[in-house]
């Protein structure tokens, strides 16, 4: 199991855009430690744009769901544009199933475009 530390997590900024590209589970173990590193480097940078891409996220749960509702309504207050980008096929189900693209941007980038 890994460590809070170890959670796969890169960040790349293009111009004013953040993209944090998250790797592996996103559940109640992991969820706390990728949120506090995701706020850090947004209230650092403060970029226009914060894209969440889930392309290599194997598992996510309610905390899961909270971690991207909660960085949304952080990225609102603070007058940046949110969106969620190439959701595995598990995790667009459960993002469908929460109604989440009412309120959130989904993107699907064609498979061989995403970066990682």
């Amino acid at each position: 199991m890994l460590t809070q530390e170890e959670t796969p997590l890169r960040t790349v900024t293009s111009g004013k855009t953040l993209t944090v590209f998250i790797e592996g589970d996103i559940d109640h173990h992991t969820a706390r430690q990728i949120r506090s590193r995701i706020d850090t480097k947004v209230y650092i940078q403060r970029p226009d744009e914060l894209i969440l891409d889930l392309s290599r996220v194997c598992f996510m749960d309610s905390s899961g769901l909270g971690l991207i509702l909660g960085r949304y309504a952080k990225a609102v207050e603070l007058g940046i544009a949110f969106k969620v980008a190439n959701p595995t096929p598990e995790v667009r189900r459960i993002l469908d199933l929460a109604g989440t693209e009412r309120l959130i941007k989904i993107e699907t980038a064609h498979p061989a475009r995403r970066a990682w």
